[in-house]
């Protein structure tokens, strides 16, 4: 048997977390696809942000592009690629004073699947179900009794 492929929802705003590597500081930090975000000297432009369905197996993943502002002013490229948040070490930001990672994506909608008219299903003959036992009531259970007090004995 075949299995059909994951399916995919874009998302329209991709989640990131940022370590200030100065300061220790994690700051988590939401940008919309195709939108630029500065975080301390860089600047995160994610490009698309997919999830599967919460039918399939949690898979998040981001094509980013992440520029570093020079203290000349200058714009650098100093990635460009996929990020997965089930691996954040994989493809992350490593800067000298900064880090940065996928976290979630989130804003999607479920895909749609087409629904087929009631008049156009196909007729498959009705299947007898096979006879259940009855079910036998279950016990129910009860605290056990409280214990007597003990007595004090004085010594």
């Amino acid at each position: 048997m075949v299995e059909p492929p994951p399916q995919r929802i874009a998302n329209p705003t991709a989640v990131f977390s940022g370590l200030d590597k100065i300061t220790g500081r994690i700051i988590s930090f939401d940008v919309a696809t195709n939108e630029t975000v500065q975080f301390g000297a860089l600047q995160v432009t994610p490009r698309v942000c997919y999830t599967r369905p919460a039918t399939e197996t949690p898979n998040t993943d981001g094509f980013v592009e992440v520029d570093e502002v020079t203290l000349q002013g200058e714009i650098k490229r100093i990635f460009t690629g996929w990020m997965f948040a089930s691996s954040p070490g994989l493809h992350a930001v490593e800067h000298p004073i900064y880090d940065v990672w996928l976290t979630d994506c989130k804003g999607g909608q479920n895909p749609s699947v087409a629904e087929v008219p009631a008049d156009a299903a196909p007729k498959q003959p009705a299947r007898a179900q096979p006879a259940q036992p009855p079910q036998q009531p279950q016990p129910q259970r009860r605290p056990p009794p409280p214990r007597p007090p003990t007595p004090f004995a004085p010594r």
